[in-house]
Parts: C-alpha cells; sequence; structure tokens
C-alpha cells in the first residue's frame, strides 16, 4: 500500500500577516522538496475534505468551538484576533476546517487500508489548542480530533499520540488529561508522548514518566544525540509497554538547527531516526499504522528537506 500525503489548497490561504512565522509558505516548500526528491511520484496525494463540525466536540467545549465559529471573519480584510500570536482571516475558517478534516481523512483511508499510513501537510496546526481555548498559531487540536475520532469510530483500546515539535503539545496533554480520561470509555486508551525545549513556550509542561503522559523536557543545548537517548529512554519503553494500535504523530520540525524559533541543534537524520523507531513500534503493534500530521517548522528549507526525511521513513526507504 502506499503512503498518503493529505492537504488541501485552501489551507494556503490563511494568512496571519506578512511576517508571521505560520506563513502559506511553508506548504510551497514541503511540495518543493517533495519534487525535488522524487517522492510526489511515490506516494499517494490525496485532497483532503472539511471536518464535519459536529466532530469538533469530540475534543472541544461547544461554547469554545461557537466562539471560533461565530467570529470567523466574513469580509476581505477583516482579522479577529484569538491571541497575540493566533488570528484568523476571511479564509481562515476553510483552512481550519480542511486541516482538521485531512486527519479524519487519514483514519479513514488508514483503517480501511487504503493506504499504510499518512502525512497530512496542511495548516493551521493543532497541538497547543487545549479542549476550551486556542492558542500559539492554534485554532482546534487536529491530532486530539482524529484520535478520537479513530477510537470511536474503529473500538482501538490503544492508541499513542507523539510529538517531537519543540514546543510542548500542552493542548493534547490537556485533552488526554481532561477530555480523555475524565470519560469512562476512553479513559487508560490514550498514551501522550512529548519532548520539548524546557523552558520554553506554553511555559505549562511538567516532566513526567506515568502514563498516559510521558513528558520529556530538553535543554536549549540539546543535539541529536541527546534527543536521541531521550526518547529511547523515555518514549520506547513506554510505547513497547503500552503496545499502541495505531500511532499519530505531531510532526514538527522546528527543533531543526536551522530554525531560529529553538536552540536544539536537530537534523533531517534525527527526524528520520525517531521516525524509523516509531514505524518499528507500528510495525510490532499497530499493523504499520502511522498518521502524521505537520506541526511547527518555519525555516523553510529545513522544513521541507526535514519533511522529505520524515517521509521516507514512513515508507521505509
Amino acid at each position: 500500500m502506499p503512503i498518503g500525503i493529505i492537504g488541501h489548497y485552501r489551507c494556503n490561504y490563511h494568512d496571519m500577516g506578512d511576517h508571521h512565522p505560520e506563513s502559506p509558505k511553508r506548504m510551497d516548500a514541503i511540495q518543493d522538496q517533495l519534487i525535488r526528491s522524487g517522492l510526489d511520484y511515490v506516494v499517494r496525494q490525496i485532497d483532503a475534505s472539511p471536518i464535519d463540525k459536529n466532530l469538533l466536540n469530540l475534543v472541544h467545549q461547544q461554547s469554545y468551538i461557537d466562539h471560533v465559529l461565530a467570529n470567523a471573519p466574513q469580509e476581505k480584510g477583516a482579522i479577529f484576533r484569538l491571541d497575540d500570536d493566533t488570528c484568523m482571516n476571511s479564509a481562515s475558517l476553510e483552512a481550519i476546517l480542511y486541516s482538521a478534516g485531512a486527519g479524519i481523512n487519514a483514519v479513514d483511508l488508514v483503517m480501511n487500508k487504503e493506504i499504510s499510513s499518512a502525512f497530512c501537510a496542511t495548516r493551521p496546526p493543532g497541538h497547543h489548542a487545549e479542549h476550551d481555548k486556542g492558542m500559539g498559531f492554534c485554532f482546534f487540536n487536529n491530532i486530539a480530533i482524529a484520535a478520537a475520532y479513530a477510537q470511536q469510530k474503529y473500538n482501538l483500546d490503544r492508541i499513542a499520540i507523539v510529538d517531537f515539535d519543540v514546543h510542548h503539545g500542552n493542548g493534547s496533554e490537556d485533552i488526554v488529561r481532561n477530555v480523555f480520561q475524565q470519560n469512562s470509555q476512553t479513559k487508560d486508551k490514550f498514551l501522550f508522548c512529548s519532548t520539548y525545549q524546557y523552558p520554553f513556550y506554553p511555559f505549562e509542561m511538567q516532566a513526567s514518566d506515568t502514563p498516559p503522559i510521558i513528558n520529556t523536557p530538553l535543554p536549549a543545548t540539546t543535539k541529536g544525540e541527546e534527543f536521541r537517548q531521550a526518547i529511547t529512554e523515555h518514549w520506547l519503553p513506554a510505547l513497547e509497554k503500552f503496545k499502541p494500535q495505531l500511532i499519530f504523530i505531531s510532526a514538527g520540525f522546528d527543533a531543526h538547527i536551522e530554525d531560529e524559533m529553538s536552540q536544539i541543534s536537530l537534523t533531517e537524520a534525527d527526524y528520520r531516526w525517531v521516525t524509523d523507531e516509531l514505524k518499528t513500534i507500528a510495525n510490532k503493534y499497530s499493523e504499520g499504522r502511522i498518521i502524521s500530521m505537520l506541526e511547527g517548522g518555519y525555516a523553510l528549507s529545513a522544513l521541507g528537506r526535514s519533511v522529505v526525511a520524515h517521509i521516507n521513513g514512513l515508507i521505509g526507504n
């Protein structure tokens, strides 16, 4: 089965300003590197469909959903600011719904064995969005929604969400703790693993080796060797014990040495390594099923090259 790359051109129209790092140019950088690498001939490229809005409340409070939908600008040039870093233009709501919808599409395609794994190349990202608020460039938590949908529709008992973005996936942790763990139907069915620079935005995280939360803070001096050691010591034993039936990856590439967003110094080889390790786990317990969704990564060339390395890992090249 092929690897699927799921996206939509409407995600390019969400624009938070010329100097905002979460830029439409990110999508172009990824597509350019896919073409340059030849992967565009290897993978199956799939258009996302917008999410059914009723699925948003799998993880988000209805009052927050209503707040975003009601304030989405309708007129060209209008802006709605969710916080200092996160705003919507008149095209943003469509992009938000397509970005969340890509995760739903990925779940159905992977679970129905139409593709072996998926990478969702969409924006805006989602892992900072908590159950009752958005922040940090994120409106709805794309990966948590997709994970909740997968558990509910396909009756899965063990789903892992792993996050190697340089920023802590506070929204995903919040949803695992305060939505999934508080519901008898989903309690103990999710494991969340996150590495991140510490101290760093969003400044809310605490180290943990106790499931369902495996938080692994990394100092700003971290390079590839220390990153790999942290994953080996903290993530891999927890994942082996959990035996996930499906793995979701919040794939943020902003810990790259070329990315000025952070001080951690990873390279494409490190992203390939962690993908290989997660694929090994998936092959043992999940029938190889991985759904990866783009989060951060703002140095455009490094982002494109890192995504190529990540997709090659999903393929097993």
